[in-house]
């Protein structure tokens, strides 16, 4: 289906900025929305933004004004620009993409990317 790598995560002081892309590899024609995840320790994997085929955004209240998810569909990316930052976005950040295949839906993760915010 679709393989997804992650990059660009990393140790930031509080208010800085991180940039986070995640390439798509193979069925990549049958992608819908991308979007990414996080997961701090000790709590649930969250959904902190997706953007849909259709341009259809959706961000967590947690990061509204401060992240931003674009999509490059001919590179076939995934970026999260996150400007703010606060200690508590400190948390493995996943790729996540949704397609449609053989008339099938599935999701397909990243392996996850650090993001360390220090106070």
């Amino acid at each position: 289906q679709v393989q997804l790598v992650e990059s660009g995560g990393g140790l930031v002081q509080a208010g800085g900025s991180l940039r986070l892309s995640c390439a798509a590899s193979g069925s990549t024609f049958s992608i819908n929305t991308m979007g990414w995840y996080r997961q701090a320790p000790g709590k649930q994997r969250e959904l902190v933004a997706r953007k849909s085929s259709d341009g259809a955004t959706y961000y967590a209240d947690s990061v509204k004004g401060r992240f931003t998810i674009t999509r490059d569909n001919a590179k076939n990316r995934v970026y999260l620009q996150m400007n703010s930052l606060k200690p508590e976005d400190t948390a493995v950040y996943y790729c996540n993409v949704i397609g449609l295949a053989a008339g099938l839906w599935y999701d397909s993760w990243g392996q996850g990317t650090q993001v360390t915010v220090s106070s």
